[in-house]
């Protein structure tokens, strides 16, 4: 692999959510180890499953793998990282403050600005102390998907540029209030990061069209934040088979095709391919195979899975859904399993069902009218874009709030808008209309990665929190929270593959969501190779393994399903997405 040759101190593993970042970056912690080098294996996805891959708990706190010496791993919890960086404020004061005000500094401190600033605070740690990564050779971060990521990377800039400018609104006093020391850290983290010396980017897509196109946004957008030392890893390739069949034949042609489009700024960096293997990359044994070239009669062929794979066709979940007149439907799950894809094949079969559908997404990274390709009546198509959210925001109080200022009023009300946090309160704001528009017609969501997805679920619970503590005792009121615990105005379908990362992380959403008092209505499992009933060697054993999957999904996690076959072609266009139900 010529990303590890000559590899810097730091290794950043970033691209669209799905792609196998988590599988690169373990096969290459192991690789390194291998040569005698100690190595720190860290995750900054909040929806980080490093863990589960090495079969063992890994927390916040740096932890041995037993099994690889040299090797260590870290994974950056929201939670965990939220709680330390509360107590670091509210300790000091603690027993000299009344409880009422504690309790209202607390509260200040439960909303998603404080998780980024929280996990960003441990992830520049990492960066610039010394004294932590003295003990290892090489730190290798396994990044969340891209938006998340192209968020994380530009904040040093964005909190040191705040710092200098400006001192924040009152929603963000309590966030803020610990970032002032943080500022020399902060600085030295920028500098690591373009140091090509110090850092590599290596930019992993599988070989399709919607991952490749974002490795090369990805691409432009951290070279001009000065991160140009970059590597491209093309993920989970069909290696050529002379016994391939139909299905196998057209996913190779189409990875082929794909990669022969690859933008010309891609193709000019250092390039490896790593073969689809017959196994997921969950523990060493199989992580050790990753690098090696794919042999697909290296195992016994596995027997037809076709008898064993139920008939659950996604559009019964329609016609479920088509009996109602209106509602809220949010696709949900790990990024990559094709969220995206699903959400708009449900909005056009209800539009073609002659619903009204309004089809949105929460996602940085959201392709949408790409998957469409094209019109539809009653159908229409939005994006919850973060940077037009935040601008509307902030016009919106300059021309209320700032209205009755003056000019110096204006100025310092502009510059306390332009605090990182006013994004949560914009994204929220807008994503609690979208939830409002549900009780007229059809609002299907395509929602961001999971990690992504609770922290917006986490401001929407903030919100209703407060809302609650104001309203008192009175209970007319209705917050966007109290809808999505509606199971009359919000279905929560939970997309993922039969594989076993998605479908733990799947399950640990439910989880999380059940939590919240939110309950999944259904399960979506979307490209199942055994629901196609494939013939090569390499695609059956591959079908095989997911019934282990398919038979835990449905005995354990949703009594309401639907297993969407792996298609031939990629479901672009109105068309394809029709086929899927």
């Amino acid at each position: 692999m010529k990303f590890l040759d000559d590899a810097p101190r730091f290794l950043f593993f970033t691209g669209k959510g799905g792609v196998g970042k988590t599988s690169i970056a373990c096969a290459s912690a192991l690789a390194l180890t291998r040569e005698g080098k100690k190595v720190l294996l860290v995750s900054t996805d909040p929806a980080s499953n490093v863990g589960q891959v090495f079969g063992l708990t890994i927390g916040n706190t740096i932890t041995e793998v037993p099994a690889v010496p040299g090797l260590s791993a870290l994974e950056i919890d929201p939670e965990q990282a939220v709680d330390a960086y509360r107590e670091r404020i509210i300790g000091p004061v603690r027993g000299l403050l009344p409880e009422k005000e504690l309790a209202s500094i607390t509260e200040q401190l439960s909303g998603s600005c404080t998780t980024e600033i929280a996990s960003f605070n441990e992830f520049t740690d990492l960066l610039t102390d010394d004294e932590t990564i003295s003990a290892f050779d090489h730190v290798l971060f396994d990044t969340a998907p891209t938006g998340h990521t192209i968020r994380l990377l530009q904040l040093p800039g964005s909190w040191t540029d705040f710092l200098d400018d400006g001192k924040g609104d009152a929603s963000c006093l309590g966030p803020l209030s610990g970032l002032e020391k943080q500022r020399t850290v902060y600085a030295g983290a920028v500098d690591a990061l373009a140091d090509p010396q110090r850092t590599r980017l290596v930019l992993v897509a599988r070989p399709q069209r919607s991952p490749l196109a974002e490795i090369a946004r990805t691409h432009t957008e951290l070279a001009d934040i000065g991160l140009a030392n970059q590597y491209v890893v093309i993920n989970g390739v069909l290696p050529a088979d002379d016994d391939a069949d139909e299905l196998a034949a057209a996913i190779r042609g189409r990875e082929q095709a794909a990669l022969a489009d690859l933008p010309a700024e891609l193709r000019a960096l250092p390039f490896d391919e790593v073969d689809l293997k017959a196994t997921n990359m969950v523990g060493i044994d199989a992580l050790d195979t990753l690098f090696t070239a794919a042999n697909p009669d290296a195992a016994p062929a596995q027997p037809d899975s076709s008898d064993t794979v139920p008939n659950a066709p996604l559009g019964a979940l329609v016609d479920d859904l088509a009996t109602d007149d209106h509602g809220l439907i949010m696709c949900m799950g790990k990024g990559g399993v094709g969220k995206t894809t699903i959400a708009a094949a449900i909005a056009v079969a209800l539009a073609e069902r002659g619903h009204q559908v309004h089809l949105t997404t929460t996602d940085p990274a959201a392709h949408l009218t790409d998957t469409l390709a094209g019109t539809l009546d009653n159908l229409t198509v939005s994006r919850i874009d973060p940077a037009e959210a935040t601008a509307a925001y902030r016009d919106r109080v300059l021309s209320s709030k700032g209205a009755a200022l003056d000019d110096q009023g204006r100025a310092n009300l502009a510059e306390d808008l332009k605090s990182p946090c006013t994004e949560e309160v914009a994204v929220f704001q807008a994503f609690s209309r979208v939830i409002h528009e549900s009780r007229r017609h059809f609002v299907v969501v395509d929602t961001a990665p999971t990690g992504h997805t609770l922290l917006l679920l986490d401001a929407t619970g903030s919100y209703h929190r407060e809302i609650a503590r104001q309203m008192g005792e009175n209970a007319n009121f209705t917050t966007p929270l109290m809808r999505l615990q509606n199971p009359d105005e919000t279905k929560i379908v939970l997309v993922t593959l039969a594989e076993t990362t998605p479908r733990l992380e799947a399950a640990g959403l439910q989880a999380d969501l059940e939590r919240a008092g939110i309950h999944p209505w259904a399960w979506v499992v979307n490209n199942s190779l055994a629901a196609a009933h494939p013939t090569s060697p390499l695609l059956r054993r591959r079908a095989a393994a997911e019934a282990t999957e398919l038979d835990t999904i449905i005995a354990e996690h949703s009594d309401r399903y639907a297993i969407v076959p792996m298609m031939p072609t990629e479901p672009v266009g109105i068309n394809a997405l029709r086929a899927l139900t």
